[in-house]
């Protein structure tokens, strides 16, 4: 396809959404498998979480068909980029699309001039709505899908001085101490002012964590693509990451095999956007931005296929950032 063909084509795929692709049910054997290694992945996630605090909203795992779906992480295989050849058997390059819109998301996210920078003391808050779902088996061997509240409220010390705290009901919880610097599984904004903000550096970075529980011999069906997405996902919606790096993100999931665009996407408070997305085992993970500033709204996972998690346009998770700020106190709002 030369190159105005393809312009063309995506011209197209933008104007209209496509209905989600039907899938024949598995065979018995199959899905047993499947079943199988999804409590694999469950009991395998579970034991590397062990250490860390019981909930953390920006992690919760959230596992699809076996793979073990983080709230946050996937990559893409360093040195490809819009226009490079992805190689058999691989995802297509980002769609020119899919480039485009990250790019104005980033340059949105780098103008400062309507930001407060954080200072020592103060506190990252975020207000989210929404749902995320986890598959567990019942005491009758089968498969149960459980629903859970992500109306949450977060205030997260900016130099890791304090205790992260959260809000979920009208009642308060610790959620780590001030000894947690943080990670990319459960940043803070200390350890991400850390991060590079050349975007191959920090793609090439994010991979690597991603390689660890989603590599080759992991066990793992998502893969560091996959993952490496999550992750960047997850970093954008902590509320943590300063301008220079938000950007950086940005660029960096452009350079991620398999990334496109879905022209209209709606988020967990109503709000309609168009979303950047990546589609992976019978699921499709999206990033909701506005239309017109570029600011994200929200992420949610949909199914693209019949499966133990619903019938194929199913949301199985949906979170949207109602609110985000810096505060000079945990516990109160911007």
């Amino acid at each position: 396809m030369n190159a105005e063909r393809r312009e063309r084509f995506e011209r197209e795929q933008a104007q209209e959404t496509l209905p989600a692709p039907s899938c024949p049910d598995l065979p018995t054997a199959r899905m047993e498998a499947r079943r199988r290694h999804l409590l694999g992945e469950i009991d395998r996630q579970a034991h590397a979480r062990a250490p860390r605090p019981a909930r953390r909203p920006r992690r919760r795992t959230v596992l699809v068909l076996g793979a073990a779906l983080a709230a946050g992480a996937t990559v893409v295989v360093a040195g490809l980029g819009p226009g490079t050849s992805s190689g058999p058997g691989q995802a297509p390059p980002a769609s020119a699309a899919s480039v485009r819109l990250l790019e104005r998301a980033a340059l949105a996210a780098a103008d400062t001039t309507s930001k407060k920078k954080a200072r020592a003391g103060q506190y990252v808050y975020v207000k989210t709505v929404g749902h995320t779902s986890a598959l567990s088996e019942n005491r009758d061997g089968r498969m149960e899908l459980l629903r859970e509240n992500e109306n949450l409220e977060q205030w997260t010390s900016v130099d890791g001085s304090a205790s992260t705290l959260q809000r979920e009901d009208g009642k308060d919880s610790v959620l780590r101490g001030p000894e947690d610097v943080g990670d990319l599984g459960s940043p803070t904004y200390a350890f991400l002012a850390t991060l590079p903000t050349d975007p191959r550096v920090l793609l090439r970075m994010i991979r690597e964590d991603a390689e660890k529980n989603h590599g080759a011999g992991s066990g793992s069906t998502t893969g560091p693509d996959q993952q490496s997405f999550v992750t960047i996902g997850d970093l954008l919606r902590s509320g943590a990451a300063g301008p220079e790096l938000t950007a950086a993100l940005y660029r960096a999931a452009a350079l991620i095999p398999g990334v496109e665009v879905v022209p209209d996407a709606v988020d967990a408070a109503g709000r309609r956007g168009v979303a950047v997305a990546r589609a992976h085992a019978g699921e499709r993970r999206e990033w909701i931005l506005d239309a017109r500033t570029a600011r994200l709204l929200g992420e949610r996972t949909v199914l693209l296929e019949d499966s133990a998690w619903g019938e194929a346009g199913t949301e199985v998770s949906s979170v949207a950032l109602v609110a985000v700020g810096i505060v000079d106190e945990g516990g109160r709002a911007p």
